[in-house]
């Protein structure tokens, strides 16, 4: 039995690659007992047991530990957020296609449906977040280049 328990529930990692193509996710992760699993579009399943997780992901965790102290005051509580596009995965938003180019959007501007917003770069795959709605780019909350957790506000539409 305990050759069972540390073999690959393959039966899990379909259930996951399922919920991706039902939700139209890029990524999906899950972490069960001393296991991690990371579903991707655009990559492999990555399994990794607890005690390594403290070294491969040393780096990103002091990253994102840092912008949610920055995040905190420059989200005031009167910001109405019911009109705010939010990020769809963890990873790097980007503004502009590279770096030193025109952004995508710019403050006032008028978008249409779909039209891209940015890039949030997941797992060395850059991703395009479209408008899920025209309207006029009213506030970018987040910074360039900056990190970002999932559901959080990136910018707002009216």
């Amino acid at each position: 039995m305990a050759e069972k328990k540390s073999g690959i529930d393959q039966k899990l990692i379909r259930d996951l690659a399922n919920i991706l193509n039902d939700t139209d996710l890029t990524e999906i992760e899950v972490e069960q007992d001393d296991l991690r699993i990371r579903v991707s579009r655009n990559g492999t399943p990555v399994m990794m047991p607890q005690q390594m997780q403290g070294y491969a992901f040393q780096a990103p965790a002091a990253q994102a530990a840092a912008p949610a102290a920055v995040a905190a005051p420059a989200a005031p509580a009167a910001r109405d957020l019911s009109n705010a596009v939010t990020a769809p995965m963890v990873g790097t938003v980007y503004l502009s296609p590279a770096p030193g180019a025109r952004a995508f959007v710019e403050v006032g501007q008028m978008v249409k449906e779909g039209q891209t917003l940015l890039i949030i770069e997941a797992m060395k795959t850059m991703n395009q977040i479209p408008s899920p709605k025209s309207g006029k780019v009213v506030e970018i909350v987040i910074d360039d280049a900056s990190p970002v957790e999932y559901g959080e506000p990136l910018v707002i539409i009216e």
